[in-house]
């Protein structure tokens, strides 16, 4: 019999069928933040609220997984399977899809089987996270380090991560012998099936505990806050991120961490305006100036630098600096500096300002 969902994932997440990928992840973030089990100790209900929204996200996030739901699946499973109608698989626990849709039967057959403890509960790798941090807009353009504090799960150091309490063995898991994966077979409309799924009482690690650490409960990590130092390279751009290998969620007992991501935002400066690796800036000069030609020292990211104004240089013209613009992500070279040049032109004159301009004018007209 397949498994029923308790809610509709859509409405968990209080997004609309067709909701956009970023759509999506900003109903997740606000949400796992708002139910976050540290900011609900003890709080029950909180916790089980947490990990609805996270199934949920898992499914959606994911385009194969939430092509399968969207096709196959309504929350209630009204006329699922798993009740004799024909409205296919309704009702169906889509957070158990591998990534390669129908390509894994066994995770479309374990509804079948009344679960076996696949999916989420049964990961043992720490997740990927993501964070956000803000930096100045010279610090993009230098590279810097940054700390940033997180909140994840993180290896336990009263165990070191096996979960099994100090001087208590780790042992074989009898249920398996020691695979992770238990066999079992059913009766359904293909016949009878056979499925390999994860072991539902080590859950896939093939090692118990015989005594249960006293401070994370045998999972072997903790939930810990803590600082990570982001190498920020020189030329990141605004809404890049950067990834940290390893520096996610720790995995269970001991297994391989995730990774951290970090969303950068870069601030804006008011000298300058950036276009890829290009840089813009605007300078205003005198009228007599762009008539004459002059010299100006331009503010760059590499610091001032002497740009010639040729004479009759018109309101609005452009000047390119070669080379002293954006540096380039990953290089060592540089996008150019764009000056674009307004001309002043005086509300004002004095009378003897006022004479020579009208000489110059009946002198232009002959």
């Amino acid at each position: 019999m397949l498994k029923p969902m308790a809610k509709d994932y859509y409405e968990i997440l209080g997004i609309q069928r067709g909701a956009s990928a970023e759509d999506i992840k900003k109903a997740y973030r606000k949400l796992s933040k708002e139910h976050h089990p540290d900011k609900h100790k003890g709080d029950a209900s909180a916790e089980r609220r947490f990990k609805e929204v996270n199934q949920a996200y898992e499914v959606l996030s994911n385009p194969q997984k939430k092509q399968m739901y969207d096709q196959f699946g309504e929350a209630g499973g009204a006329s699922g399977a798993g009740q004799g109608g024909s409205g296919g698989f309704q009702g169906f626990d889509f957070s158990n899809m591998g990534q390669g849709g129908f390509g894994d039967l066994g995770d479309l057959f374990e509804g079948f089987f009344g679960g076996g403890g696949r999916g989420r509960a049964t990961r043992q790798e720490g997740r990927d996270l993501e964070t956000e941090l803000t930096i100045d807009f010279m610090d993009a353009v230098t590279g810097a380090k940054r700390e940033v504090g997180i909140r994840t799960l993180s290896t336990c150091d009263h165990c070191d991560g096996s979960g099994a309490e100090r001087g208590s063995a780790v042992k074989t898991c009898a249920e398996c012998s020691g695979t992770g994966q238990v066999t079992r077979s059913a009766q359904s409309i293909f016949g009878t099936v056979q499925q390999r799924t994860i072991c539902g009482t080590c859950r896939g690690s093939g090692k118990i505990p015989e005594k249960k650490c006293s401070k994370c409960d045998g999972e072997g990590r903790v939930s810990v806050s803590k600082k990570v130092t982001a190498n920020i390279p020189a030329g990141i751009s605004d809404g890049q991120s950067l990834k940290l290998q390893g520096q996610g969620e720790a995995g269970r007992r001991g297994t391989a961490a995730g990774d951290l991501y970090i969303r950068i935002h870069v601030r804006s400066d008011p000298r300058f305006e950036r276009e890829g690796d290009a840089i813009h800036c605007t300078v205003e000069i005198p009228a007599l100036d762009a008539i004459l030609g002059t010299t100006l020292s331009v503010p760059t990211v590499h610091g001032d630098v002497s740009l010639k104004i040729p004479e009759g240089t018109q309101p609005n013209q452009v000047f390119r600096i070669k080379g002293k613009g954006m540096p380039i992500l990953s290089t060592s070279r540089s996008g150019d500096h764009y000056v674009t040049v307004q001309v002043k032109v005086p509300t004002r004159l004095s009378k003897q300002e006022r004479k020579i301009l009208e000489e110059w004018k009946r002198e232009s007209d002959k």
